[in-house]
């Protein structure tokens, strides 16, 4: 399984518009603090083996979408899974317009009945999912779970295993995430968890730096990968020295 990190920002982006703090300045110049907004590929090949991937399943699709998949010459794209319907996590859907009909859509019902409600005027494949039910996309193995992302009714994660190894995704979160979605998450070879402010901050409906890792140590992660990343961390290149920062155009194969 090869996941590649497309958006590790969160609603705004960074650099966020109108900013110049020190972290908007590096993301300016080109640095790593650069982050467009949340999207993640998923991919099924052995790419230890060179074998191509059959498979590639995009995990949110932020309104940066366009840009991220010309970036990183993405042509193939089979499906999409959705956490929630956020915009910065579903907005750059439309951007299939006239380049994919009929694309396969996944998540859990309350999450597609708004998306695609939004989006009626596009052809698509639809495909609810129930919670804590295990789905395969090629060779991938999703399984949704709850996670609490006050005020909306619905916000999920998601586990994708692929040849014994397990990756979770956190979605958006605080972290009063539910027993069954951690006795799910536990043993994960790759937790991408939620982090959108340092530790002195906190944003009730998000982790912050402290609480990602505390859920780590918890479900006994064996990497930790903070994404949803805002602009109020230091540059990138001094915050990964303190905390396992995501940047865009990681790549890390399982």
């Amino acid at each position: 399984m090869r996941i590649t990190f497309l958006g590790t920002g969160d609603a705004v982006g960074t650099p966020k518009i109108g900013c110049s703090c020190p972290a908007c300045r590096d993301a300016k110049k080109g640095g790593r603090s650069r982050r467009y907004r949340p999207c993640y590929l998923f991919s099924d090949g052995d790419v230890h083996r060179g074998v191509n991937s059959s498979v590639n399943v995009l995990v949110e699709t932020g309104p940066d979408l366009r840009s991220q998949l010309l970036e990183h010459d993405i042509t193939q794209f089979d499906a999409i899974v959705w956490s929630h319907y956020h915009r910065d996590h579903t907005g750059g859907f439309g951007d299939f317009w006239r380049v994919k009909n009929n694309m396969p859509v996944y998540g859990e019902k309350t999450v597609l009945d708004y998306v695609l409600g939004e989006y009626s005027f596009m052809g698509h494949e639809r495909h609810d999912q129930a919670l804590l039910k295990p789905f395969m996309i090629g060779e991938l193995e999703f399984t949704l779970f709850q996670v609490t992302h006050p005020d909306i009714e619905m916000a999920t994660g998601m586990v994708v295993r692929h040849r014994g190894k397990k990756a979770v995704y956190t979605g958006d979160t605080n972290l009063d995430i539910p027993p069954e979605s951690l006795a799910l998450m536990k043993g994960a070879d790759l937790l991408i968890a939620d982090a959108i402010v340092p530790p002195h901050i906190n944003i009730p409906k998000h982790m912050n730096a402290a609480d990602a890792m505390t859920l780590a140590k918890r479900i006994g992660a064996k990497r930790t990968v903070l994404v949803h990343v805002a602009h109020m961390y230091p540059p990138h290149d001094e915050a990964i020295k303190t905390f396992p920062l995501g940047y865009d155009g990681l790549v890390i194969d399982l």
